[in-house]
């Protein structure tokens, strides 16, 4: 399984929007759960949310959010996004896309240790 994730923009100002795709190739989304995770240096890997796989299509996010940030998919394009609105500089971080079978706890939970396979950090950066 691989990934391509890519940041579409650069740098953003506070309360401004990014959006993330992560691309995977070698599988097919839709038959996994997609999550995405951000990480600060020195710090643990967080969740930020899941999706699992087309045809059950729920999505998890973390409560942290308050609906700043949302999932969505392009099953013709193997392809998950993560659209970042009203970016804080906390949100400052290096984001992860992972993907795992859709069944078990993982995905619900946000929990990364249940993650299976992941693609490259792409860094984001939230000036204030």
């Amino acid at each position: 399984l691989r990934f391509s994730c890519r940041r579409w923009g650069g740098l953003v100002q506070a309360g401004g929007s990014l959006r993330l795709s992560c691309a995977g190739s070698g599988f097919t989304f839709g038959d996994y759960a997609i999550g995405w995770f951000r990480q600060v240096p020195g710090k643990e890997r967080e969740g930020i949310a899941c999706m699992f796989g087309a045809k059950d299509g729920s999505t998890y996010y973390a409560r942290f959010l308050k609906g700043r940030f949302t999932v969505s998919s392009d099953n013709a394009k193997n392809t998950v996004y993560l659209q970042m609105n009203n970016l804080e500089p906390m949100d400052t971080a290096l984001y992860y896309c992972a993907a795992t079978p859709p069944y078990g706890s993982a995905c619900p939970t946000l929990n990364y240790h249940g993650m299976d396979y992941w693609g490259k950090g792409t860094q984001v950066t939230v000036s204030s």
